[in-house]
């Protein structure tokens, strides 16, 4: 019986444990990665851009989402303080994001160029064009 028992915890603490230990790491989690992305671009363009702003609450509102959406699928908040702490991570994010903008014609130095991306985000209504809007 006392083995039964043992097996029967062992199989249960399996099947509760497989969905976590299937989980990939936050770095690689599409989806919230292309949103932060999208989101480091939108911070630059509107920093760089003296006619876009961010649209700061509803940021914070989609940053609390992503942090349910994650939580939803099984990260703690410690994995996910972790990851946004990461600066390897936030390296990339930014890496990512910089290489997009200037693929897309902005160019350091050179506000108009991250105003034009700005609008062009605005107008086909990305991610990141929802987190800006034009003064």
């Amino acid at each position: 019986m006392m083995r039964a028992a043992a097996v029967l915890g062992a199989a249960l603490t399996l099947a509760l444990a497989g969905p976590a230990a299937a989980r990939e790491p936050l770095a690689k989690e599409r989806y919230i990665n292309d949103r932060l992305i999208a989101a480091r671009i939108a911070d630059r363009i509107r920093r760089e851009c003296p006619t876009i702003d961010g649209r700061l609450v509803l940021a914070y509102q989609q940053a609390r989402a992503l942090q349910r959406y994650a939580r939803d699928k099984g990260y703690s908040d410690a994995e996910i303080k972790a990851f946004l702490d990461s600066k390897p991570d936030k390296k990339r994010i930014y890496a990512i994001a910089e290489d997009y903008m200037t693929r897309k014609g902005a160019a350091k130095g050179d506000p108009q160029s991250y105003c034009r991306l700005g609008r062009a985000e605005i107008a086909a209504r990305t991610v990141t064009g929802s987190l800006l809007v034009s003064r």
